[in-house]
């Protein structure tokens, strides 16, 4: 089992560019970062952590997709994620070309980990009705993946639309970037895996177990083979039993989380998680 680790990068904490750097140096397989375009005032929406009031870091969050283009520049082997990327808030055909690029300047280790989204506000904004969200995601992802595979792509859909197009450049990895879906184990969420994802991550790791076989019958109805969906835990305080019950799970990889701090408080804790690397 690969290990990884993320950051809930800010402008505040250690900078991605230099945290992509050491991790790579230490062995890690990857690093993931998230997304927020933004964070309205409103507090309709509770925090996701169950906390109440908001963590300022999901007030801060730089843009993933340049952060990590800039983080591939500096290294060469670690792969570079999103964990987790809210791709319905974007136009899907300036996303597709800009992951595609990612792709291409990583040298095919772009990692697109994806999310349906919690804040109502923050959709609404872009104009996303939140019963929706699910059919946005799964319609953009659609979208940019006939985009990237195809010499001549066309997608018609409830939300997304565009007509027979050239688009270059295509990213490396065919016929998509590695692409994982983010959340809890719901009938809609592994549908969606088995659709049109390469695996899963589940947030902290809960609840694999139970879902892994609802996941594979989820493929087998599809057609697919459920050996190719590959877990990831992700956002994992870890130990090594936690660890290697995981690895029994059958998770090729899983992503430790980090202290949104400076590199001052970030470094001892990567180096303590390096222990874990196989």
């Amino acid at each position: 089992m690969k290990i990884g680790v993320t950051l809930h990068a800010t402008d505040l904490c250690m900078d991605v560019v230099e945290l992509a750097r050491e991790a790579e140096a230490r062995g890690f397989y990857s690093l993931y970062i998230p997304e927020h375009t933004h964070i309205p005032v409103s507090r309709r929406t509770p925090p996701p952590t169950g906390e109440e009031v908001l963590p300022e870091e999901y007030k801060r969050s730089p843009d993933p997709y340049i952060a990590l283009a800039a983080a591939a520049a500096v290294t060469d082997r670690i792969r570079l994620g999103t964990g987790i990327a809210l791709i319905a808030q974007h136009d899907p055909i300036a996303l597709a070309k800009q992951i595609a690029t990612l792709d291409r300047v990583s040298n095919g280790r772009f990692v697109l980990g994806i999310g349906f989204g919690w804040n109502a506000d923050e959709m609404e904004n872009h104009g996303i009705e939140v019963k929706h969200r699910r059919a946005h995601v799964r319609e953009t992802a659609l979208a940019m993946q006939a985009l990237w595979a195809n010499e001549v792509a066309e997608y018609h859909g409830e939300f997304v639309h565009f007509e027979a197009s050239w688009q270059w450049p295509k990213p490396i990895q065919q016929p998509r970037p590695r692409t994982l879906i983010g959340g809890g184990a719901g009938p809609k969420l592994l549908s969606h895996v088995a659709e049109y994802a390469d695996g899963w991550m589940p947030i902290g790791g809960s609840g694999m177990r139970e879902a892994i076989p609802r996941l594979q019958r989820a493929c087998e109805e599809r057609g697919r083979d459920p050996g190719e969906i590959e877990i990831v835990p992700m956002g994992i305080f870890p130990d090594k039993a936690k660890l290697d019950y995981y690895a029994s799970l059958g998770a090729c990889e899983a992503v430790l989380r980090l202290p949104g701090l400076s590199r001052e408080g970030v470094m001892p804790v990567l180096d303590e998680y390096a222990q874990y690397i196989d």
